[in-house]
């Protein structure tokens, strides 16, 4: 099976952080520990498949329409000057599409609450630090946690990168302040 150049791209990056910072459980002394948490240290490198930053990532988000129901909840999150800093920020961006599947009453729910279950959904997207499409491949396995302190696994399966379930479609949008990865569902929970 070929894994896709842009994927295969954010698997080696991965794959070298995963190994400097996994356990080997063949002579692990705790057998308990069967997960570990990695946290993917942010890099300044780039894939060739990465576009010039143009922006921030939130402006990179509002350029792009495929983004507009999230930036408008970002915006009522009041969540758009903390994207804004200097970062840098890793964003999994669920697309317009991605929202549509949600819920209407969920939706509805979350927005009655913008500073609160609204930016609590929005801050499991957002990781602190620059995670490339390759350094996601290489934490396979482990979890990573969110601007909420939640835990997201991250898996690799059939060359698909999953985040928190939700799969990555597009990879390495990169903005001045960090760098977007499209997903195509709305992470509503923890499961790390």
């Amino acid at each position: 099976m070929r894994i896709p150049r842009s994927i295969a791209a954010l698997l080696v990056p991965i794959a070298v952080v995963a190994a400097g910072c996994s356990e080997d459980t063949d002579t692990a002394e705790d057998p308990a520990a069967t997960e570990s948490t990695t946290t993917v240290a942010p890099t300044d490198e780039t894939t060739t498949d990465a576009t010039e930053e143009t922006g921030t990532i939130v402006e990179l988000a509002a350029s792009n329409p495929d983004f507009s129901t999230l930036v408008d909840l970002v915006g009522k999150a009041g969540l758009a000057e903390a994207l804004s800093a200097d970062g840098p920020f890793t964003v999994f961006a669920p697309t317009n599409e991605a929202f549509a599947k949600v819920d209407a009453a969920t939706l509805d729910s979350l927005a009655a609450d913008p500073t609160g279950a609204l930016a609590d959904v929005l801050k499991l997207h957002v990781v602190s630090g620059k995670i490339m499409a390759a350094d996601a491949v290489a934490a396979a396995g482990t979890s990573i946690e969110t601007l909420g302190g939640a835990k997201l696994k991250v898996e690799v399966s059939g060359g698909d990168v999953t985040v928190g379930g939700a799969k990555v479609v597009t990879t390495d949008l990169v903005g001045s302040n960090g760098v977007i990865h499209v997903i195509d569902s709305v992470i509503t929970s923890a499961n790390g």
